[in-house]
């Protein structure tokens, strides 16, 4: 079988979760034994750097650079030329034509649920790029029960089209204490000495406004004990930002909260294992990265009991309504106070990404491709 895959995501320097997503899944996916018998076609914008694809022997890389429209003028004619048994998007679109089935991954619908966190623009993009990679493709991988849900309740999807394939959690993550390094990060961000830890984009959906009103509400609370502990709020910056930076100086606070930007892969585990908890009051998830990152670092987690977030974190983390300030704020409270909490959620968190396996979602991801293909 001939399987062309869109890869044009994998190159990004800065990656984020639909960029990590397609990075992992074709890594893992090349480099099953099962995947030995069929032949795939890697398109990119770019080429990658040495070492970031596996070296097999069926998988060729072609670079197809194209300034515009890239996904629906240069890919689908290069899938014209090649002809390909299916075509695999992993990060949103299909082209809008293309020989033979598709099978795409929709990673979420949040922008039906939130559409005042988008710009207008985005909202028609995404209504439209959805609905239709969901009726062109022959099969659709979905990352969650919750975005599988909301594939139905909008009427994007049949039941039968949809696959639910869980993405894996970052197995080279780990607890980093050495305290040169931990130093080093501090210095690197201007992280102070004891942080709370917030990680994403920063724009309205992460919910980061509430999240700086509960830090507030709960220093009130804390008195001495949350006097030394800064909140940070890393992530590049997104759209609609200017509320979340307004609301620094109205908390008071502004010499204690954080924004390192964007944090370096290779900084992520000193970063998050330096926090005292990590807090995600996200307002949907199609998945939720970062609750099993910070899992895997060993630091306890406080989240969304919204969208996907409960599927990802079960019972490992402390699970709020992200629209009750108030609650967060009792939420980093138990945390931060309740030694037998905090080791309990870390406990739990060092089981709960074992759950969670890059190998079976490319073992899966694979199957659905056969299975669109015929």
């Amino acid at each position: 079988m001939l399987i062309a895959i869109d890869a044009s995501r994998i190159t990004r320097a800065r990656r984020t979760g639909t960029e990590a997503y397609s990075l992992r899944l074709i890594q893992h996916m090349l480099s099953l034994e099962e995947a030995r018998r069929h032949r795939f076609l890697l398109y990119l914008r770019e080429s990658p750097s040495p070492g970031l694809l596996p070296d097999v022997p069926n998988a060729e890389v072609r670079i197809i650079p194209f300034p515009r429209l890239w996904t629906h003028l240069r890919f689908a004619a290069a899938l014209a030329f090649s002809r390909p048994d299916v075509t695999f998007v992993p990060a949103h679109t299909l082209p809008l034509l293309f020989p033979g089935p598709g099978v795409v991954t929709v990673h979420d619908l949040g922008y039906m649920h939130f559409p005042e966190a988008h710009t207008a623009s985005q909202r028609i993009y995404l209504r439209w790029a959805t609905a239709h990679s969901a009726r062109r493709a022959a099969v659709i991988l979905a990352d969650s029960q919750a975005t599988r849900r909301d594939l139905l309740r909008f009427g994007l999807a049949g039941a039968a089209k949809i696959r639910v394939v869980y993405p894996g959690a970052d197995e080279s993550l780990r607890p980093d204490r050495s305290p040169g390094r931990l130093d080093a990060i501090r210095r690197k961000y201007g992280l102070p000495e004891r942080y709370l830890l917030h990680l994403g984009s920063l724009h309205p959906r992460k919910n980061l406004e509430r999240l700086i009103e509960a830090y507030a509400l709960w220093r009130s609370r804390a008195g001495s004990g949350g006097r030394d502990v800064g909140l940070v709020l890393a992530g590049a910056v997104g759209w609609k930002h200017h509320g979340i930076f307004g609301k620094v100086p109205e908390s008071g606070l502004g010499q204690f909260i954080r924004f390192p930007g964007y944090v370096d892969e290779a900084d992520l585990a000193a970063l998050y294992t330096g926090a005292e908890a990590f807090v995600f009051p996200s307002l949907y998830e199609g998945f939720g990265f970062p609750v099993l990152e910070a899992m895997r670092c060993e630091v306890p987690v406080i989240c969304s009991n919204t969208s996907s977030l409960p599927e990802v974190a079960g019972d490992a983390a402390l699970l709020i309504d992200p629209t009750d300030v108030d609650a967060i704020a009792d939420a980093i409270g138990r945390v931060m106070g309740d030694g037998d909490l905090r080791q309990t959620l870390i406990e739990r968190g060092r089981e709960r990404p074992r759950r969670f396996s890059w190998d079976r979602a490319a073992r899966e991801a694979l199957l659905a491709l056969e299975e669109a293909a015929g």
